[in-house]
């Protein structure tokens, strides 16, 4: 088995997770490759000593990889996906940060799952992505021009409200007057598009959620619509440039320029083990049940 290991370290409290993860790999004889820039500071803090062969672009993993491995929180396998992109190499999140709806392997639990992992006891999770163009075109918005979560419209250097000009499949939706605006995915609905009041949406609905943050106008509340959806935003306001973030990705964007949203061509793969299923994961983290009267 060949697997790649992608990762972020949180002070100290990630150094047990990551040994004990290398030391099953290693105890089961897996072929491990390590995304060079954190092979290089497992090196500097002195948490592995061996020498491994390593990879930096998403042009070096190929459908040899079983699958890759991400050890941190949710934003880890965001960045992850962009090392992955179109390469179909599922993968499989520990939770080293806090929260995590998408790394469900927790740290109790590192040997069981991995094992599960090692005798191929999984499913997999097509996860839906967003991709954006822009007119004019954004450098910024071209080489990496998708989302996993979500891509939101926020205003940049006022306290005023901007306005949002939407239209889907080209007919007029609405104007937002609002902080700013969130297009999700079933993925990001656990998100940003959750703590601005939109509702839940299970990996595998064919889906997508308008969430505006913040809106002027109280009657505009969050939006359903089918995943096939071409969404239009115009945007406007009292300074020259908004910002769009693209999961964790933030860039400004001229005023007026015109923002294409849609399906992209391809998923992301997600490892989902029988134990740790996302309602198992949805129960656990939003603490349903937990409340006795119940």
């Amino acid at each position: 088995m060949k697997i790649a290991i992608y990762g972020q370290y949180y002070q100290n409290s990630t150094e047990p997770i990551i040994k004990d993860i290398f030391v099953f790999f290693n105890k089961n004889n897996v072929e491990l490759v390590i995304e060079s820039n954190f092979l290089e500071m497992l090196y500097d803090k002195q948490i592995i000593e061996r020498q491994y062969q390593t990879f930096s672009s998403y042009t070096e993993l190929d459908q040899t990889f079983d699958l890759l491995v991400s050890i941190g929180g949710d934003g880890t396998i965001l960045r992850a996906a962009t090392l992955v992109r179109d390469s179909g190499v599922p993968i499989l999140g520990v939770n080293a940060g806090r929260l995590g709806f998408l790394a469900t392997v927790q740290k109790e639990d590192i040997a069981t799952f991995l094992q599960l992992v090692i005798d191929k006891k999984y499913t997999i999770s097509p996860r839906t992505l967003l991709s954006l163009t822009c007119n004019p075109p954004n450098p910024a918005l071209q080489d990496i021009n998708f989302a996993m979560n979500d891509i939101s419209i926020s205003r940049k250097d006022t306290a005023s409200m901007i306005t949002i000009d939407t239209y889907l499949n080209g007919e007029f939706l609405n104007s937002y007057w609002a902080d700013g605006l969130i297009l999700s995915t079933p993925t990001g609905s656990t998100g940003y598009s959750l703590s601005c009041g939109g509702p839940i949406l299970t990996p595998d609905v064919k889906s997508l959620v308008i969430t505006p943050i913040a809106p002027h106008n109280l009657n505009a509340r969050p939006l359903v619509i089918p995943d096939q959806t071409e969404i239009e935003l115009r945007v406007s306001g009292r300074e020259e440039n908004y910002l769009v973030s693209l999961d964790s990705r933030i860039t400004s964007v001229e005023n007026e320029s015109i923002l294409t949203i849609k399906k992209n061509p391809f998923k992301i793969n997600m490892i989902e083990i029988p134990e740790e299923t996302f309602l198992k994961t949805l129960r656990s983290k939003l603490l349903w049940g937990e409340d006795k009267r119940n």
